[in-house]
C-alpha cells in the first residue's frame, strides 16, 4: 500500500486557561513509501525550544522490569468509565510486558500466518484494521476476535496528512472505519473497537478526543520495527532490540504489501522477548 510519509511539528500556545493548537509542518510532504511516517505514532508538541513527544506531556518510561518469564495476563473485559484521549504507551498488566500491535490488514494471505504464529506462541495481539479492507475480508475479523485479540481502528484511507485536513473528513475517517469493523466482527463485547491509532501517526486533539468519546483509546506505539520497509529480518530485529528501551507497544505490519519478512521477524521476536523474560499483553485502555 502507498503510503505519505509526514514530517510534522505542532506548537502549543497557553493564553490565560485556553489552548490554541496551530499545525506546522515542516521538510518534504507526500514522499510515497509504505511506512507508518511518525517515528513513535504520537504528536510532536513543543512548549517552547523543548520537544515533548508525547500527548502525556513528557517522554515515557520503558516498563517497569518484574520476575523474569512473568506473563501479562491479557484480559477481554470491557473498559469501564470514560475512556482517555491521552496516547497510550503502556501495557495493561505493566511490568516487564510487551504489547504486539499489528497494522494494515486484515490480509488474505498475511493475517492467517500472523493467527497461526499467534495461536502457536499462545500470545495475543491488537490488529489495527483498515475499514475497507475489514469489511472485504468479515471472516478474518471474525477469526481475530474468535482467537482472543482486540481491535483497533486504523482509519478508512490510512491518509498519514490526515491531521492536515478538516474535523469533517477526521470524523468520517474515525467512525466510518469504526462502523466497518464493528459489522465485520458481528457484534459483541469482543468485538468492541478498543483503540483508534492514526495513520503515520496523525493525531490531533481533535481526533484524540473524538476517539475517546467513542469508547476508543488513542493507540501510539514505541517499537517501530520497520517491517513495512522490508530491510531484512535481522535489521527488523536490530530495530526492535535498538528501540525497545524507549516502550512496550511494538508495531508490526500484515498488511499493505509483501509481509515474508513480517512473519518471519515476528517469530523471531517472539521468541527473543521470551528468552529476556518478557510477558505479553494488551495496550492500556
Amino acid at each position: 500500500m502507498t503510503r505519505l510519509t509526514a514530517h510534522r511539528r505542532h506548537l502549543v500556545i497557553a493564553a490565560g486557561g485556553m489552548i490554541a493548537i496551530a499545525g506546522v509542518i515542516s521538510g518534504t510532504v507526500a514522499v510515497a513509501t509504505e511506512g507508518s511516517g511518525n517515528s513513535r505514532g504520537e504528536e510532536t508538541i513543543a512548549q517552547g525550544p523543548t520537544p515533548v513527544p508525547d500527548g502525556k506531556g513528557g517522554t515515557p518510561s520503558p516498563p517497569t522490569p518484574s520476575a523474569p518469564g512473568a506473563p501479562g495476563t491479557p484480559t477481554s473485559a470491557a473498559p469501564t468509565g470514560p475512556v482517555s484521549p491521552e496516547i497510550v504507551h503502556e501495557t495493561e498488566t505493566g511490568g516487564k510486558t510487551v504489547a504486539l500491535t499489528i497494522d494494515d490488514g486484515p490480509d488474505p494471505r498475511w493475517t492467517p500466518k500472523v493467527l497461526e504464529l499467534l495461536k502457536k506462541s499462545g500470545i495475543k495481539a491488537t490488529f489495527c484494521m483498515i475499514g475497507p479492507q475489514a469489511k472485504a475480508r468479515p471472516d478474518l475479523v471474525k477469526q481475530v476476535v474468535a482467537e482472543g485479540h482486540r481491535l483497533c481502528d486504523h482509519s478508512v484511507d490510512h491518509n498519514t496528512a490526515m491531521d492536515k485536513r478538516s474535523e469533517d473528513y477526521q470524523k468520517q475517517q474515525i467512525l466510518d472505519a469504526k462502523k466497518m469493523i464493528e459489522e465485520a466482527a458481528g457484534g459483541g463485547p469482543a468485538g468492541t473497537i478498543r483503540y483508534y491509532r492514526a495513520p503515520g501517526g496523525a493525531f490531533t486533539p481533535y481526533s484524540r478526543h473524538l476517539a475517546a468519546d467513542n469508547g476508543m483509546r488513542p493507540l501510539g506505539w514505541d517499537v517501530d520495527t520497520r517491517d513495512w520497509q522490508r530491510p531484512g529480518v535481522d535489521r527488523i530485529m536490530e530495530n526492535i532490540k535498538r528501540e525497545l528501551p524507549n516502550g512496550p507497544i511494538i508495531l508490526f505490519h500484515d498488511g499493505g504489501g509483501d509481509r515474508t519478512q513480517s512473519v518471519e521477524a515476528l517469530a523471531r521476536c517472539i521468541d527473543w522477548l521470551k528468552d529476556e523474560g518478557y510477558g505479553f499483553g494488551f495496550p492500556k485502555v
